[in-house]
């Protein structure tokens, strides 16, 4: 029986996985070899495993050597049969370049230098161009210095408001304090008449002990005083007792 047609999809059982990459590997391998000793061939092989794993051939005795030939020899085609978008790209950097170029000789012509090889008309179309161009900064200079100007009228302007509404808030603070200065004045003054006794009021001391004693003995003599006078009979003799009655 002759063998069966295998189906070129990806192995799922992992066993078997393994087992096909690793005949087909050597198998792959043993071409390689085959091929650069009987067709005297530089081979290069590179292989990965799904784990990462490498395995390499290489016919010649280093394989850098053979991946340098091959890098060499492709970027020579790819200079030899560039792709269109390459050569699109390419020109439009040529356009870019000789645009700088002029941007550049022109920037340097402003500023004076180069002069030599330019003509009559050359040298005219730059001095136009200077005036016209001196004329726009002038204008745009006006311009800014007229800005400037106006806003530091309008910050004149906002300072004058704000110290005239300080000096109104001075002016109202002064008379508030002035007005509060002349209420504790008349308070002061009220709560002195209240403190000063009505006249003909004798007052008394309540700690001077010695006016308290000279009090008290002046007011025993005359208690005695009384107390003799009303013993004495109506003719002024003393021990009658007519007086009281």
């Amino acid at each position: 029986m002759g063998r069966g047609k295998v189906e070129m999809r990806r192995i799922e059982n992992k066993i078997s996985l393994q087992v096909t990459f690793a005949k087909r590997r050597n198998g792959l391998l043993k071409k390689a070899y085959e091929l650069s000793l009987l067709c005297d061939a530089e081979v290069a092989l590179i292989i990965f495993s799904g784990r990462g794993r490498l395995f390499e051939f290489s016919s010649s005795s280093c394989m850098y050597k053979t991946l340098e030939r091959y890098r060499t020899c492709n970027y020579n085609s790819y200079e030899e049969n560039p792709p269109l978008e390459n050569e699109i790209s390419y020109q439009e950097y040529l356009k870019l370049k000789t645009r700088v170029e002029f941007l550049q000789s022109s920037q340097r012509n402003i500023l004076g230098e180069d002069l030599g090889p330019l003509s009559i008309k050359e040298l005219d179309q730059i001095e136009n161009q200077i005036d016209v161009s001196l004329k726009h900064i002038r204008s745009r200079k006006s311009q800014v210095l007229v800005d400037q100007l106006f806003d530091l009228k309008n910050k004149e302007q906002e300072l004058q408001d704000q110290n005239k509404d300080l000096r109104k808030k001075l002016q109202d603070t002064i008379l508030e304090e002035n007005a509060v200065h002349m209420s504790w004045q008349d308070g002061g003054q009220n709560s002195g008449h209240a403190n000063e006794p009505y006249p003909g009021l004798l007052q008394h001391p309540d700690h001077d002990s010695s006016m308290q004693i000279g009090y008290h003995q002046s007011y025993m003599d005359q208690l005695n005083n009384e107390d003799i006078a009303s013993h004495k009979n109506p003719n002024g003799e003393p021990g009658s007792s007519a007086g009281w009655i």
